[in-house]
């Protein structure tokens, strides 16, 4: 097992003056990338732009000096954006932090438990569903800056239903000036990065907000900024401790599980990634710890709910960061920006932060892999996927994960109970396979039966399917294939023992497996049944029939 130390402490003791020049490069060049970016996101998470400033720097050095991988860096993100929005809403700032702070002991508590392997048993379909989801209601969200809507509503639009009724309804107060400067800057986030040598290595979303704010301060467009919608901040983090009472908690504590699991399978991917990437091999519970620290701190500091990035992640390995030291360096150039450069924050059109979203939107979807799964999967994933895409743009992540794993246990149990089966011994002419029935004569008055899968309570039902014909004297159950049971199956074998008894019929097992085994012995069945007809092998089990003729 794994101890919990950070990666930091490892690569510290090979730690080279080369490599502390590459992380450092790095880091700047993370920072200038995570920049317009943080300032986005936290637009789109519905709060003012400095608070994703704040979370890229407190839980960005944080989760890299206690993380688990080498190369992770951290901050905001897509993924949170329409949870974020959601809960400012319904709960305010304050029942954020609350959310987000609870969400950082979850993560502390499930590092500490050693639960990081546990994220895979989240199914990919479920994954790429609410991935895809969340892109789309990005998208939707942006829609009204984009297109320079004056949308007026009595109470603000939380629900992706009713933005796009909203875009529909005030369509007609469309300001082409706004729509001129995002088609501009998307053309800019798109096209330069095919440029080549030099231009390929600065940002396209830095480029496309200069581009932004030369034509609106330059040419004297009449398009909505960031100061005219929000009061601009370049005040350090302040700690601040919310306020707790129950009824906040009671009511966010769903979407502390929420942030906690996205957070969890967002960043464990992201390292995922980063290994493969520098050949290494990440800590997922220290990585879990460090993430809840991460962000218990980021929401003292005035931030929002951050995870692992891996875009900017993968910026990080590409420009030679290789250790913890990058992602601290990058915190530290975003506190120096975010002192200077700030003000300056306030000449950025809405439109450029929203085409910004719609790239981030679009490179977050995956719709490649959302459409290669509708493609070869089995129908039952098929409907899992499109079932929670469909929750997550229509509801919210909280219903779409939970409704999108109940289905996929459902479908889980379905399909093992379609594997597991009881079937009776048949004369097949197979003089290849030694374990055939060919080469065995079974005594008079006794059926064989071979069960095969998991007997589990989807499939329990199957051992009182067999035929207990007063005509025989002897039952041999083959389970050289039966890897586990549970407590149906045990209560059903127990039932079918007494129904034995009552007919004068012998229960005689053959090959049980280890676990199987033990949940008998524990049961106290196997004393029911005899030791004596518990047999290792078929032959035995055979030979243990012909002995009662």
């Amino acid at each position: 097992m794994n101890k919990l130390k950070p990666k930091l402490f490892s690569v510290m003791k090979t730690y080279t003056k080369e490599q502390f020049v590459k992380d450092v490069v790095a880091g700047i060049i993370v920072a200038i990338i995570a920049l317009p970016l943080s300032i986005a996101l936290a637009l789109a998470s519905g709060v003012t732009p400095e608070k994703g400033i704040y979370t890229a720097i407190t839980a960005g050095f944080v989760i890299s000096f206690l993380g688990g991988s080498r190369v992770q860096i951290a901050g905001p993100t897509a993924a949170f954006a329409t949870i974020v929005a959601g809960i400012v809403a319904k709960n305010g700032f304050e029942g954020l932090v609350i959310a987000t702070l609870l969400a950082g002991i979850i993560l502390i508590l499930m590092g500490l438990l050693r639960l990081g392997s546990l994220i895979k048993f989240i199914p990919y379909t479920i994954t790429t569903g609410f991935t895809a989801g969340i892109a789309v209601t990005i998208v939707i969200g942006q829609i009204k800056d984009f297109l320079g809507l004056t949308i007026v509503t009595e109470e603000p639009l939380i629900e992706t239903v009713e933005k796009v009724k909203a875009v529909f309804s005030f369509i007609d107060t469309i300001n082409w000036s706004a729509f001129i400067v995002g088609m501009v800057c998307m053309a800019v986030l798109i096209l330069w990065p095919l440029l080549p040598g030099f231009f390929k290595k600065i940002p396209a979303s830095l480029i496309a907000v200069f581009v932004g704010i030369g034509m609106v301060s330059g040419l004297g467009m009449k398009v909505n900024t960031i100061g005219d919608l929000y009061e601009i901040s370049n005040k350090l983090p302040a700690f601040s401790l919310p306020a707790f009472n129950m009824t906040t908690v009671r009511n966010v504590l769903p979407d502390a599980f929420t942030i906690a699991i996205l957070a969890a399978i967002e960043s464990l991917l992201s390292c995922v990634v980063a290994d493969s990437m520098v050949n290494s091999r990440h800590n997922s519970n220290m990585e879990l710890v460090a993430q809840g620290a991460g962000n218990m701190v980021s929401a003292l500091f005035g931030g929002i709910p951050a995870t692992g990035a891996i875009a900017r992640t993968a910026a990080n390995v590409k420009n030679g960061g290789r250790t913890p030291i990058a992602g601290m360096v990058h915190a530290i150039v975003l506190l120096l920006i975010l002192v200077v450069l700030m003000p300056y924050a306030a000449l950025i059109p809405m439109p450029t932060i929203a085409a910004i979203l719609f790239m981030v939107a679009y490179n977050m979807c995956g719709w490649k892999k959302f459409v290669y799964l509708c493609k070869t999967s089995p129908k039952s994933d098929i409907i899992v996927l499109i079932v929670t895409f469909i929750l997550t743009v229509v509801f919210d992540l909280v219903v779409a994960i939970e409704v999108g794993i109940l289905m996929a246990t459902v479908l889980f149990m379905k399909r093992m109970s379609d594997v597991t089966d009881i079937s009776g011994w048949k004369n097949i002419d197979d003089e290849e396979d030694p374990d055939s029935i060919s080469l065995r004569t079974v005594p008079a008055k006794t059926m064989v039966y071979e069960i095969s899968g998991p007997l589990f309570f989807g499939a329990a039902d199957k051992i009182l399917a067999i035929t207990l014909d007063e005509s025989i004297n002897c039952i041999i159950l083959r389970m050289r294939s039966v890897g586990t049971i549970d407590a149906t199956a045990m209560h059903n074998f127990e039932e079918m023992l007494e129904e034995c008894h009552r007919k004068n019929i012998c229960l005689v097992f053959s090959h049980v497996n280890e676990q199987p085994m033990k949940v008998m012995e524990k049961a106290g069945f196997v004393e029911k049944v005899g030791k004596e007809n518990f047999c290792s092998h078929i032959d035995e089990a055979l030979k243990r029939a012909e002995q009662l003729q």
